[in-house]
């Protein structure tokens, strides 16, 4: 048995036959051996990589593997204190990573809902309820309103039936279906005659046969197209790789000439200056970089995960923060997916609908009319019935109208249910001692069966035109005096015009006021959405996407441009209306070709492939479909799109730390590998112990580095241009800024290193020198807080961890210097109190002259 093709094309009868069912459904027997065939009616997940295989990944880095390589040489040579350090910093930045992926993905699972738990089925001649996973091909399921599609099938029959297909077209409002066939080929959005798994039923009622579960359903296609996209790495990740291979390749050349030298010019023991290159390779390479990004990209996560957004790839968090281009999906993510009244024409004039007043005798019959001639119910637990009728529904009840006393007082005996041929639909009730017809409808339709005056119906028209121009849906209301219940379609004719009502599924609330962010932050946000382009233009111009020279078009207008046409294209675009799912692919890779960083937010189905392909997918955690959710890099818990804004706030914040971080680092490496390079040209003794270099890598590297890497966030990052896609970090004024701050310090050290030479010998300028760097080192931390001076500010105080820091390194420091023990254990030797004032005098000294720096630069760059 095949599954069958053109499906909308062939007759129930047919379609029976092919798939070898009946009437009556499938037996229990022949329905347990097609799900033995046919497996689950599931999307198929990747296998899932288990916690010992992510733990194992995260030593996947040239950086570690160098690392890796230095503790085994330290251990082959016997130096202990140098393997452990290595160890235990690489695995310290693999534990951070696992449990980071394995407490997101557990987060995600949270959210994951299945999209049809159960279904009505046709078992043996019986309707039956069973799991929506057991459903196979041949089924035959029975649906109702407020019913989720559990597979994709052929409908059999159907009355009033509409379904919500926005998850899987993006198409907003509910789509009449219909039983008959349908010649020729239709895109997925016309097949009127079929339904789709991961949609539901608003309206009406029917039977499908299902012609496709699983992967073999439209959604399953869709996900499949997730196999054909790449995932991207984030700037930082890409910048991070690069740079820890220069930086490694670099330290290791440094130490091997080092090491050459101390064996052939100055003679030294082999193994001796071989543990002192290692040493200092293993205190110049920044081996806590990678868990101190780690640790601040975790502490993004978490915080972000307060904020409503749970992080599914620990880097998406500064992904997103430099971005240039949002492409979002339109329903449900900048809109509510509610429909909404926004416009009434009554009494010959418009009023908006905050200005409703059932009170006014002239307004209250259409008010009253939108209620009646409605099945829609709206109460504490919620929203029941079609969008459209729900909207009007609410209507009625914010304005003064209680729904179940309107219906009490005019009670319904009688109706015309809504039929696609005449566009309209009546109910019968009693009224002021008679009957009275009420109906709604097509405006067009409607005019020709009501009574108007002269130049009215060109006004009806008119304003009619106007509401459509602005995107809004627009319904006809009339009434007319019955004699008895007894209905017939004759009597919906020579009516009473009561006036029109003009809805559409409004913006959130915050939308408007996250765009103009985005914008403000250099962010080009672009709709891309499935609905008619006169309604996502009015949506788009309304919250500040489209705007004077940009323009909507339909996907059909980028169908026959070529790749290269479409990348000239794209920047004069905002609004894509009625694409599918390739089209959204396209668009974010022409962005992508551009040299824009893109993130892609949505919530649907058709979503996924371009979440993936985007460089930061967005899916939203309430209204997104599973198959969205595990595309995405970040899943919005609130569905909000002015969560996004924060996240590009919580994303440049993080990048910023994570700069001062390494420029803390590398700067305070830089001038200990100075002092060195200046010892040995000048032929003058070592500075460094091998375990003075440990020492310093220990207390100086981790701790404040971390504490920087929390600096509190600000709002200047938002008034900021991104970064542009190919920036690293290492960026030609971050290198000065580094070679500088590490030569003064690097003065200081050394300054310090002949006084001790000079006073008290080798041992006494290798304390000192020692010393002095380890202080000046926790000083530069308030010194790399920020690009501007923040001595004698309060910006000085207000990062408690890094004041931690500074007093536990500052600690542990005297004790090394007066403790007996711990001297001889870490090769220091006392030191008069003269030169012991020095050392605090000079690390000081270091920070005041950083910060006298720091504020002739941002006076040049003032006055430039």
């Amino acid at each position: 048995m095949k599954t069958p093709d053109q499906i909308w094309q062939r007759s129930g009868k047919d379609l029976l036959d092919t798939l070898e069912s009946g009437p009556g459904g499938l037996t229990s027997h022949e329905a347990a051996r097609r799900l033995e065939r046919y497996g689950p009616n599931e999307l198929r997940e990747g296998g899932k990589k288990s916690t010992f295989r992510i733990f194992l990944e995260q030593f996947a880095d040239f950086l570690v593997i160098i690392l890796i390589l230095a503790a085994v040489v330290s251990a082959v040579l016997g130096d202990v204190e140098s393997t452990v350090v290595i160890l235990a910093v690489i695995t310290m930045n693999a534990v951070l990573g696992t449990v980071q992926t394995v407490k997101a993905e557990a987060s995600l699972d949270s959210l994951k809902q299945m999209s049809a738990p159960t279904a009505k089925v046709l078992r043996d001649g019986t309707v039956v309820q069973i799991p929506g996973r057991e459903v196979v091909p041949g089924d035959i399921v029975v649906l109702e309103a407020g019913d989720a599609v559990c597979a994709d099938g052929r409908l059999l029959e159907c009355a009033s039936l509409k379904t919500a297909e926005s998850a899987l077209t993006g198409e907003s409002l509910p789509v009449e279906k219909a039983a008959e066939v349908i010649d020729g080929e239709v895109p997925l959005g016309d097949r009127k005659n079929m339904v789709f798994s991961g949609t539901f039923v608003t309206y009406g009622r029917g039977r499908f046969l299902v012609t496709g579960t699983g992967m073999d359903t439209e959604m399953g296609k869709i996900a499949a197209l997730l196999k054909s996209t790449s995932e991207k790495k984030t700037p930082l990740q890409v910048s991070l790789d690069q740079f820890g291979k220069k930086l490694s390749i670099g330290i290791l050349i440094l130490c091997g000439l080092l090491f050459a030298v101390s064996v052939l010019l100055r003679g030294e023991n082999v193994m001796s200056a071989f543990l002192f290159a290692v040493a200092l390779a293993v205190a110049a390479i920044p081996e806590a970089l990678s868990s101190i990004v780690t640790i601040v990209l975790s502490f993004g996560t978490r915080k972000m995960a307060k904020e409503h957004a749970v992080i599914r790839k620990l880097q998406a968090v500064e992904g997103l923060g430099s971005v240039s281009v949002i492409c979002s999906d339109k329903t449900g993510t900048l809109t509510q997916n509610k429909m909404t009244v926004r416009q009434l024409y009554v009494g010959g004039r418009i009023i908006p609908a905050q200005e409703a007043n059932f009170k006014d005798p002239v307004q209250e019959p259409l008010l009253r009319a939108a209620l009646l001639c409605s099945d829609a119910t709206v109460n504490e637990k919620g929203e029941i019935g079609d969008p459209t009728e729900t909207a009007l529904v609410r209507l009625g009840e914010d304005f003064g109208f209680d729904e179940l006393d309107v219906r009490d007082q005019w009670p319904r005996l009688g109706e015309l249910p809504f039929d696609s041929d005449r566009k309209l639909m009546s109910t019968v009730h009693r009224f002021a001692g008679g009957y009275m017809l009420v109906t709604k409808g097509a405006v067009d339709v409607m005019l020709d069966r009501t009574v108007l005056g002269p130049g009215e119906r060109e006004e009806i028209e008119r304003v009619n035109q106007t509401f459509s121009n602005q995107g809004l849906r627009v319904l006809a209301f009339a009434c007319r005096r019955l004699e008895s219940t007894e209905v017939s379609l004759e009597e919906e004719n020579n009516m009473l015009f009561l006036g029109l009502i003009a809805m559409m599924d409004p913006p959130r609330a915050e939308s408007k006021e996250a765009v103009a962010h985005c914008i403000a932050a250099g962010i080009r946000p672009i709709m891309i959405t499935g609905d008619h382009v006169v309604t996502a233009s009015a949506i788009a111009r309304e919250i500040g996407i489209l705007t004077p020279g940009t323009q909507a078009v339909e996907g059909a207008v980028i169908e026959s441009m070529t790749d290269q046409e479409l990348q000239d294209f794209v920047p004069q675009v905002s609004v894509y209306a009625r694409v599918s799912p390739e089209h959204k692919i396209r668009i974010v890779r022409a962005w992508q070709e551009r040299g824009a960083l893109v993130a892609m937010t949505g919530d649907g189905v058709n979503d996924a492939p371009a979440l993936k392909q985007a460089d930061i997918g967005v899916a939203m955690g309430i209204t997104g479909t599973e198959v969205a959710k595990d595309a995405a890099g970040m899943v919005l818990t609130d569905d909000n799109f002015a969560t996004i804004v924060q996240a590009v706030k919580n994303g440049r914040n993080v990048y910023a730390n994570i700069r001062r971080s390494i420029q803390f680092l590398l700067s305070g490496n830089m001038a200990g590998i100075l002092t060195v390079l200046y010892a040995s040209l000048l032929a003058l003794p070592v500075p460094f112990a091998a375990v003075h270099l440990l020492f310093i890598n220990l207390l100086t590297d981790s701790l404040p580095a971390i504490a920087l890497g929390l600096e509190p966030h600000t709002e200047q990052v938002m008034h900021e241009k991104p970064r542009p896609r190919k920036e690293g970090i290492l960026t030609k004024p971050f290198l000065a800024s580094v070679g500088l701050e590490g030569l003064v310090i690097a003065v200081g050290t050394i300054v310090a290193f002949h006084l001790g030479l000079r006073y008290g010998g080798e041992a006494a300028g290798a304390t000192m020198a020692f010393a002095t760097l380890c202080l000046s080192r926790l000083f530069h931390g308030f010194n790399c807080k920020a690009a501007e001076p923040v001595l004698f500010t309060r910006r000085f105080w207000n990062n408690k961890p890094l004041l931690g820091a500074f007093l536990v390194g500052a600690l542990l420091l005297s004790a090394v210097l007066v403790i007996p023990p711990l001297e001889e254990l870490m090769q220091a030797v006392a030191l008069p109190w003269q030169l012991g004032l020095a050392i605090p005098a000079l690390a000081v000294g270091s920070m005041v002259v950083i910060q006298l720096l720091k504020a002739i630069r941002v006076r040049l760059r003032k006055a430039s």
